[in-house]
């Protein structure tokens, strides 16, 4: 994989490796590229030092060493349900019951397992970066970077607040507002359990964003942005305030109407790390949950 600029005017007499580190190039990375025999930096197609000074028009172009793959991940091959690719970033949209990454009792049918075989049928030759995982019986929109640059350039973006989320969610009972904010910090419940999480006053700060979209007779329907992206977050929250969702039994909800967590990842929107592009991705809700609003009667506010 590579990348290629063109230098502008305002880049003239620059070191190299400053032009570079406008670039977003940081310097472990370019020394991965300039110790590795597969790397190389090319200006106007002839290799050169870091401290060449950049000229108006001037091609450069990096392009990075092969990444090593795990060698343990099992690599499958059923097919993913993949919206967009390019050569940074995978945007999918990933179905309830599959794990984001493999488990050490549960080596494969994970999204990542899945990928690695995409990766192999595709001639990729990359590690997994998984950007936003999510829970495995949550579905939805999943981003995924293709190398480890690109990685690093999307929790950036994240944490910049140019990458945004969006759910849907059934919370069972009646919210007393139509929308709002939940903030406790949430934590691990015990050394016990590796999954359960609980809000406790030293765990780390989480805040979630929710408005009702319609009222049920034993649910909401409510979208949800989190401000914060702690494990299990959404559940925990309202579990915390009296609403599990439905299907969570986990923490508290009633499985009647749902055998899963009634929550579905349902947009995503970026800047695209490189080409600064704005984009967009929005996804029906699944038919499990749809088919729990149609048999539920509607309440009006």
């Amino acid at each position: 994989m590579f990348l290629e600029w063109i230098a502008e005017e305002k880049d003239s007499d620059l070191l190299l490796r400053t032009f570079l580190r406008h670039k977003h190039i940081s310097k472990q990375l370019l020394a991965s590229v300039k110790y590795n025999e597969t790397g190389k930096i090319e200006v106007n197609g002839k290799e050169e030092n870091v401290l060449y000074r950049i000229r108006c028009g001037d091609k450069v172009r990096v392009t990075f060493p092969p990444e090593k793959e795990n060698a343990r991940l099992i690599a499958e091959h059923d097919q993913l349900n993949i919206l967009y690719e390019d050569d940074f970033i995978i945007v999918l949209n990933k179905k309830a019951g599959m794990a984001s990454i493999p488990a050490q009792f549960h080596p494969s049918g994970s999204v990542a397992n899945h990928l690695k075989g995409y990766y192999e049928t595709k001639g990729i030759s990359s590690a997994i970066h998984i950007v936003t995982r999510l829970d495995r019986d949550t579905s939805g929109l999943m981003l995924v970077a293709k190398t480890r640059f690109a990685h690093a350039r999307l929790s950036e973006t994240l944490q910049r607040g140019l990458l945004k989320r969006r759910y849907r969610a059934l919370v069972s009972g009646r919210l007393q507002a139509s929308h709002g904010s939940i903030e406790a910090p949430i934590g691990r419940k015990s050394d016990l359990s590796i999954m359960e999480r609980i809000v406790t006053a030293d765990g780390k700060y989480a805040k979630t964003n929710f408005k009702r979209r319609a009222r049920y007779t034993n649910f909401d329907d409510v979208e949800i942005e989190l401000e914060t992206g702690r494990t299990h977050q959404i559940r925990v929250h309202f579990s915390h305030i009296g609403h599990p969702l439905l299907g969570d039994d986990m923490y508290g909800g009633s499985l009647d109407l749902m055998s899963r967590q009634a929550l579905h990842s349902c947009h995503l929107h970026l800047v695209h790390p490189f080409t600064e592009e704005y984009l967009e991705f929005n996804i029906p809700l699944p038919d499990d949950i749809l088919s729990v609003i149609k048999q539920s009667k509607k309440e009006i506010d």
